[in-house]
């Protein structure tokens, strides 16, 4: 299965199933080398047609991170297709991580660190291949401007969501707003008055469950990425939403102390509301009738009557 892409003279002694997930199978892999010393490492299985696809972007997000900042990621080993037809594979290091919500300081002085060391081999923001949040693909072809590139991003998953959901005609009303309007509104002054905004590299679906604390030393790490080259503040925009534990501002403050939000600073949390727009969109799309579709339309709501009469 993954023996391909481990080093020759290492031997596999157990696979055991560990942790879980809603779009795969999961497993620890102990491995001994040639030398005796024991390696561990963390194997996903994804079944399907996308399957490829799934891996290759989660291969490449991942590398990208652990290029750009190594003690914030496990490395990655490598992906491919197993044996067994329409079934892939993923590989990284194993991580030895509690179970527990992470320390917004260390956190927020890690991820700032990501974000700032990032660099786009472009220039513009986007990505090298299709990256997946869980089981869906998202629009990240390359932009060399934040409006244009969000409003892309945004029609797609909202196209995802349809398509399980179904048309609703208050939702479709304010996605138009949004699109056309709203976004534009509040993301060009980003770089407008001669301002500029860094594509900066994200992880893409930072929540609590994608985000580990190593066990012995309290580092954070993050994994299981849909990274791609945005603006800096985009990565925010899922810590405010209900269905996630990691809501509270503290999480936020603490990343803006080390990485301040862009200008115009007075409406850095309308931008980050609707960033966060984004994430409740995917989620509907992932699991039909939740109550994330309802809260993107109220949310839309807020900040489209907020700004009516400057639109």
């Amino acid at each position: 299965m993954c023996l391909q892409v481990l080093p020759k003279e290492s031997k596999v002694v157990s696979v055991k199933p560990h942790g879980t997930s809603d779009w795969a199978s999961t497993a620890r892999v102990e491995t001994e080398m040639g030398d005796g010393s024991q390696k561990t490492y963390f194997l996903k299985i994804l079944r399907g047609p996308n399957g490829g696809e799934r891996v290759l972007g989660e291969y490449m997000s991942m590398t990208e991170i652990y290029k750009t900042f190594p003690s914030i990621a496990p490395q990655p080993r490598g992906y491919g297709k197993c044996k067994d037809e329409d079934v892939h594979f993923f590989l990284c290091d194993y991580l030895f991580i509690k179970n527990v919500l992470p320390d917004p300081v260390r956190l927020g002085k890690k991820l700032a660190e990501l974000h700032r060391r990032s660099e786009s081999p472009t220039g513009k923001f986007g990505f090298h291949c299709t990256t997946f949040d869980g089981k869906l693909p998202l629009t990240t072809a390359w932009d060399s401007n934040w409006t244009s590139f969000f409003t892309k991003l945004m029609r797609g998953v909202y196209e995802l969501d349809v398509e399980v959901n179904g048309f609703w005609q208050e939702l479709d009303d304010a996605m138009k707003e949004m699109l056309d309007k709203l976004i534009p509104r509040l993301l060009d002054p980003l770089t407008a008055e001669g301002r500029t905004i860094k594509p900066c590299l994200i992880h893409g679906d930072l929540w609590e469950s994608n985000i580990g604390t190593e066990e012995q030393t309290g580092e954070i790490y993050i994994f299981d990425a849909c990274a791609y080259y945005a603006h800096h503040e985009k990565e925010l925009g899922i810590w405010r939403c209900k269905h996630h534990d990691m809501k509270e501002a503290q999480y936020r403050e603490k990343y803006f102390e080390n990485f301040k939000p862009s200008e115009p600073k007075e409406e850095f949390d309308d931008r980050n509301r609707l960033y966060s727009v984004e994430t409740l969109l995917i989620n509907s799309a992932h699991f039909p009738g939740s109550v994330a579709r309802s809260l993107a339309l109220n949310e839309l709501n807020w900040l489209i009557n907020k700004y009516r009469q400057e639109m």
